[in-house]
């Protein structure tokens, strides 16, 4: 036998998981479950702060348009956390920077 073929593993038969394949599987799953918990609560979080900030400046003396863009900027927020817990992270990242450059835009106009 030459080194080349003694070095070959054997072939798993279709169908056949190891060990290892089932690790790196739960793994898969575990960070999948951690970036779905981590939008939800981002998007939840920059939707609580805008709405906040949007019901301090209501009473002020400052243009509509401002208490407007905090509450534009945490409904898109609030749909990032929606759409981060069925599992769309990368389309929640996006949300979650659109609604916080509404609400930015907001601070601008005060």
């Amino acid at each position: 036998m030459t080194a080349h073929a003694e070095s070959e593993a054997e072939p798993e038969a279709p169908g056949m998981e190891t060990a290892d394949d089932e690790d790196e599987d739960e793994d898969l799953y575990e960070d999948a479950r951690r970036a779905r918990w981590t939008a939800t609560v981002t998007g939840v979080l920059l939707a609580l702060m805008g709405l906040t900030a949007a019901s301090m400046r209501v009473g002020g003396g400052v243009p509509a348009l401002v208490p407007a863009a905090y509450g534009s900027g945490s409904a898109v927020c609030v749909l990032a956390g929606a759409v981060g817990a069925r599992g769309r992270t990368r389309w929640a990242l996006w949300l979650m920077i659109l609604g916080t450059m509404v609400m930015a835009l907001g601070d601008q106009f005060d």
